[in-house]
């Protein structure tokens, strides 16, 4: 799969991280590298911890790393994720949990299916 396909799979902002970046081959590299970044392994298990501010951490991370993507359908799940784990006294509603856990699969199985 090409990139364009991928970002239009992953409800990506393909024009507009393309105009930032000034190349395909940049967004492709840090699109791939996405992949090896840790947040979200670090949010899933914070959470489980019960360990807010951690998640919170971590959710933040997702969420700038989105922003810089163009990753809008992950970015559009993680945002309120992380305003709820912002000066958190308990844990988030799972439904918020469990559309990060949708998207960040969603977005990762798009990223495993480009052409190398």
């Amino acid at each position: 799969m090409v990139l364009k396909e991928c970002y239009e799979r992953l409800g990506g902002d393909y024009d507009g991280v393309l105009s930032r970046m000034m190349s395909e081959a940049t967004v492709k590299k840090f699109a791939v590298k996405f992949l090896s970044d840790k947040s979200y392994e670090l949010l899933i298990l914070s959470l489980e911890k019960s360990d807010l501010k951690e998640a919170f951490r971590a959710a933040h991370t997702i969420k700038g790393i989105c922003q810089n993507l163009g990753f809008n359908m992950l970015l559009d799940s993680v945002s309120p994720l992380t305003e709820s784990l912002r000066d958190a006294a308990a844990p988030p509603p799972e439904e918020l949990v469990d559309a990060v856990k949708r998207d960040y699969e969603k977005t990762v199985s798009a990223i495993n299916m480009l052409d190398d």
